[in-house]
């Protein structure tokens, strides 16, 4: 059996180096994260939750709560700590994510403008047209006016007819 290896019409098999490779990283990826974020926060899902989160942490830290393991006593500092880690956290994203729905409407915006462009242009070319072919209807003889005119020689034929000839 022949080496295949020595065969030009087949490919080298792939050899890898010491060096392991990583992906590329995907420049999209933080955006989608972060619409993704950014809508799951404007939802009915996410305010009921963190009002129950915010609630339990309350009742449980709250001088009505277990005393031997309250974490957070009554000015609660360590969840405001956390609401505004929260916060400086979501608004950047929600930033992001607008930014991004911006970029895709003005994009989709050039592209109906340029859509409106070409349809008016395609107006403007078969209006043209429509004049051009009404004005070349108006030379050419329509039904009516032929008709008429056949008429017209067949009359006058007839008359021709009936007249006596004086030769």
């Amino acid at each position: 059996m022949p080496d295949r290896s020595s065969h030009l019409d087949q490919p080298r098999a792939v050899r890898r180096g010491l060096r392991v490779s990583r992906r590329e990283p995907d420049p999209e990826r933080f955006g989608r994260f972060a619409e993704t974020f950014a809508r799951f926060m404007g939802t009915a899902t996410f305010l009921t939750w963190m009002t129950v989160f915010i609630v339990a942490w309350i009742v449980w830290n709250a001088p009505w709560g277990p005393d031997r393991w309250r974490w957070d006593e009554y000015p609660f500092i360590f969840l405001t700590l956390i609401l505004s880690l929260q916060a400086s956290y979501a608004a950047p994203l929600i930033l992001l994510a607008q930014n991004r729905q911006e970029a895709r409407d003005r994009v989709q915006q050039e592209q109906d403008r340029e859509a409106t462009a070409q349809s008016h242009a395609d107006m403007e070319f078969l209006a043209r047209e429509v004049a051009s072919l009404r004005l070349g209807l108006g030379e050419v003889a329509t039904r009516d006016f032929l008709r008429s005119e056949l008429r017209s020689l067949a009359e006058s034929l007839q008359a021709a007819d009936e007249e006596p000839e004086t030769t």
